[in-house]
């Protein structure tokens, strides 16, 4: 038994796939190994826009971008970010010491909850990129190892859309589990991870929630559906950041702030607006850990710092039912995920 995939790492013994330069992603798979045929690429919104900056937006110079890194490394892990996204697919073969033998048939559709930074990745052909999902369209097959988390899509909901939910899905899942009933939240990045926070804040509890982005209609949107109070601004500049709060609170600053920003240098907007003792939560890919931890120290913050994690137990489950809860939230994401 292999479940960390240890034995797929090409040339460096002891080391796990994520932190691994080569995954060998060829076939037949182990006797504890999952097989997927896969058509959709969810890449991490970082690493897009990484991507984005890198080709200057040509969708055909992104997608050769993305076949020369899986055809360097076996695996989608942007090479600056160190992220990588999740996948959509059809299970094609499951080993028999695999723990979803007998539980999971060839032919289901299904998400993968690990990122792709990990799984071992094939392609034949990349057909098509959408800027505005993030989303990729290929043809290839893709291993899942014991330890990889999946989730069979369900039929009530639409494959888009759960697929860029689920891509997330741990931002609400740790959202709920730190919002306070009466806190003051603030939100750093108002996208589709920004969108189902501020919506779980409400829920959980929060007496205020801010949404910051640069995207006045995406703070907007979400002002109307009574998700968030909408502030505009650009999030690297720390003050800006902090006065924007100040006004918005009376000065009394945020109890939690959650940052899904998907650029860099946002550290210290967060950092800035919490009040002593407050919780920032660090779910962007672009953070920077020297950045968040020599910051507040700069400032004389005491705050708890966590970087969010993206598995949180039953958080597809979570997120799933967030969305049919909430139809006002579904029907915003499948506004911004056509």
């Amino acid at each position: 038994m292999d479940p960390y995939g240890l034995s797929r790492v090409i040339g460096q013994a002891g080391v796990l796939p994520q932190q691994a330069d080569r995954l060998d992603a060829s076939l037949p798979i182990r006797d504890d190994e999952l097989l997927l045929d896969v058509d959709t690429l969810n890449v991490d919104s970082a690493s897009f826009r990484q991507l984005e900056t890198q080709t200057g937006g040509s969708a055909a110079e992104m997608m050769e971008a993305i076949r020369s890194i899986v055809r360097q490394r076996g695996k989608l892990q942007n090479p600056v970010t160190g992220s990588g996204g999740m996948l959509l697919g059809t299970v094609r073969e499951v080993g028999p010491k695999h723990p979803a033998a007998g539980r999971v048939l060839p032919g289901a559709r299904v998400a993968t909850l690990v990122s792709l930074s990990l799984t071992p990745l094939e392609l034949t052909q990349v057909e098509s990129i959408d800027a505005r999902s993030d989303r990729v369209r290929v043809r290839g097959h893709a291993i899942l190892f014991a330890s990889g988390l999946f989730v069979e899509l369900p039929t009530d909901l639409p494959e888009g859309l759960v697929l860029g939910a689920l891509d997330v899905c741990g931002a609400p899942a740790l959202t709920a589990r730190h919002v306070r009933p009466g806190a003051r939240v603030l939100v750093i990045g108002a996208g589709k991870s920004g969108a189902l926070c501020c919506a779980q804040a409400k829920r959980s509890g929060a007496a205020q929630v801010l949404a910051y982005d640069v995207s006045r209609p995406a703070v907007e949107e979400l002002a109307q559906l009574g998700y968030a109070e909408p502030l505009v601004g650009d999030a690297t500049q720390g003050l800006e950041v902090l006065r924007a709060v100040e006004r918005a609170t009376g000065g009394a600053l945020c109890d939690l702030v959650i940052n899904v920003a998907s650029v860099a240098r946002t550290e210290m907007g967060g950092l800035l607006s919490v009040r002593e003792g407050g919780t920032v939560l660090f779910f962007s890919m672009a953070t920077s850990f020297p950045q968040a931890a020599l910051g507040a120290e700069g400032i004389g913050k005491d705050a708890n710092l966590l970087i969010g994690n993206g598995y949180a137990r039953g958080h597809a489950e979570l997120t799933l039912q967030l969305l049919r809860e909430e139809p006002k939230l579904r029907q915003l994401l499948e506004r911004r995920l056509e």
